[in-house]
């Protein structure tokens, strides 16, 4: 009797856009798994995600602004809340599987580095192989979550951690979407969105930026509150794609995409913001000083492997990589402290606040 709940619910995946990705036909698993009575595959790997220690850890990760100096400021784990918010509202009003996109918004940024982009740009300029935060989310369920067994997560959940990451400039080159279910497009417009907005409530409050300097076309056509912008966004994103509901004849397969006029004015806000918030956090002395200890901490445990916990040593083919699993897994505090003990005063800058 128990498995009639799995079900029930996939026949309401049934009543999906045809458009949809449905766990019945997920492409499955590396490792096969028998099902559970009362969930499907996807609302499996959303509790996966939720219950691991990466997940965890981001509730102590860096947005933008590094041990900011007050309790309102968005944090790795906000943003990603904010992201699965977003993603299943458009995914529920399109008619797409609420619970993939939901799983993947939950998982896409679990790999980011301590300091947010600055340290992943730090991490990737030591690596021989570079490193971006998109592959290691995904390196962390398949390889290195449940002392190396990884979560085995569906196929559809861990392509969309992968491919959620995008360049600066315009991202909505059909192109750069090609492959992706929808649902993916959906989280990666999504993460857009959410951090577009959150990011410049902080740079409001950190007092780096105000209001009446945004471009003209975004405060004309995006609106002048956070809450205007936002559902300025999500509702244009939503008519714009209603094609993906299936409801409706079009000659070119659907996409999850932006009106022209709305599209723009995200993208002049997207530069704005890399411009006069992203860029000089960057080279301030914060993200000076984060540089810095990426850097102490990347040298020390290559010259000291044997001090990398056993979990990241195991999963590891190489020194470097066991440093990178390391340094990428931690969280700000703990990079800052361990980065204190090798080379005292280091943080000073950021130990001053923790105190």
């Amino acid at each position: 009797m128990k498995n009639l709940v799995r079900h029930r619910l996939e026949q309401k995946e049934e009543t999906l856009s045809s458009f949809a990705s449905n766990s019945k036909r997920s492409k499955g698993r590396v490792k096969e798994e028998p099902l559970c009575d009362f969930r499907t595959e996807y609302q499996r790997d959303r509790d996966r995600i939720i219950h691991s220690k990466a997940f965890r850890r981001i509730k102590h990760k860096t947005q933008v602004f590094i041990e900011p100096v007050g309790d309102h400021y968005v944090t790795r784990l906000t943003h990603t809340l904010e992201v699965a918010q977003i993603a299943r509202t458009i995914s529920r009003s399109l008619n797409l599987n609420e619970d993939l996109t939901e799983a993947m918004s939950l998982g896409h940024d679990i790999g980011h580095t301590p300091f947010g982009h600055i340290g992943e740009d730090e991490l990737g300029k030591l690596s021989s192989c570079g490193f971006r935060h998109n592959k290691q989310s995904l390196r962390i369920v398949d390889s290195i979550e449940k002392d190396g067994q990884g979560l085995n997560l569906t196929w559809e959940v861990r392509h969309g951690i992968l491919n959620h990451s995008k360049p600066r400039g315009d991202f909505f080159k059909p192109e750069m979407v090609d492959g992706m279910t929808l649902e993916a497009q959906v989280l990666r417009i999504s993460d857009a969105i959410a951090y577009l907005n959150h990011d410049l409530l902080d740079a409001f409050r950190a007092g780096i930026i105000v209001e009446k300097d945004l471009p003209k076309n975004v405060i004309e056509v995006l609106g002048t509150r956070h809450s205007e912008r936002v559902n300025t966004m999500i509702s244009d994103v939503v008519e714009a794609s209603w094609s993906a509901t299936g409801e409706i004849d079009a000659d070119l397969p659907p996409r999850i995409v932006m009106s022209d006029e709305i599209k723009d004015a995200v993208n002049s806000l997207r530069e704005y913001m890399f411009q006069n918030v992203y860029v000089p956090e960057d080279k301030g002395e914060e993200g000076k000083t984060a540089r810095q200890i990426i850097n102490v901490l990347f040298d020390y445990f290559i010259a000291n492997g044997n001090e990398i916990l056993d979990q990241y040593s195991w999963v590891s083919k190489s020194d470097e990589q066991a440093a990178l699993d390391y340094i990428s897994g931690m969280t700000d505090r703990y990079a800052i402290r361990t980065a204190e003990k090798i080379s005292v005063g280091i943080g000073k800058i950021f130990m001053d606040r923790m105190l």
